[in-house]
């Protein structure tokens, strides 16, 4: 428990710390800053410079604190993987900190591959992700989480081999997507099969024990 009080306090610091990034390029942000890019690549949203300086920063740090307090409250905590739990902890505060880098920067006026940046980020989660997602015991708060699923070990085990495959497969894809053409539309793909095949495999497995 003490030491997920200091992993809680130290990623909740962490989402606030780029906040002084943006004190430092106070002066010379725009009074509204980008937030929001198309799959092209092109600002389509924006928010005023206090928001996006300030309050986006708040707002992850209050994420962090109820995944830490949904995940440590699971009934069946004593099941979830530490490594699986650690990632859970730590992925939102590294997010957050790329996100708001990249909001500045962009602000500043660098041409900054966002589509690319972002489609990376994204495909490294999901190998990473897949990678331990088969180790994961049955739990309520990380893993796939289907009446199936919750209902019978066994296929809880088999669902999670099969999506960790996916994932890690799927990440690759996200990967190679990033740097071609219409990318987008082979990572759409690809997590279409991550979300369905596995959804689709845990009910078959399930009505095959009927």
């Amino acid at each position: 428990m003490k030491e997920n009080r200091k992993t809680m306090i130290l990623t909740c610091m962490l989402c606030l710390l780029p906040m002084a990034l943006g004190l430092y390029f106070y002066k010379e942000l725009p009074e509204q800053m980008p937030i929001h890019w198309n799959a092209a690549g092109e600002v389509d949203g924006y928010a005023p410079k206090m928001l996006a300086l300030f309050g986006f920063p708040v707002f992850f740090a209050v994420l962090e604190l109820l995944m830490f307090f949904v995940i440590l409250n699971d009934p069946k905590k004593q099941n979830q993987s530490n490594i699986m739990r650690q990632l859970g902890f730590w992925s939102l505060p590294v997010i957050g900190i790329i996100v708001y880098t990249v909001t500045i920067f962009s602000s500043l006026g660098y041409d900054l591959p966002i589509t690319t940046i972002g489609t990376l980020l994204v495909g490294v989660l999901f190998i990473v992700l897949g990678n331990y997602m088969p180790k994961a015991k049955q739990n309520y708060t990380i893993g796939i989480k289907l009446p199936w699923t919750l209902d019978d070990t066994e296929n809880w085990n088999k669902t999670h081999r099969l999506a960790g495959f996916l994932w890690v497969i799927g990440g690759i894809v996200f990967l190679i997507g990033a740097f071609l053409p219409g990318g987008a539309i082979l990572t759409i793909a690809a997590v279409l099969v991550m979300v369905l095949v596995p959804t689709v495999y845990s009910y078959l497995l399930y009505q095959k024990k009927k």
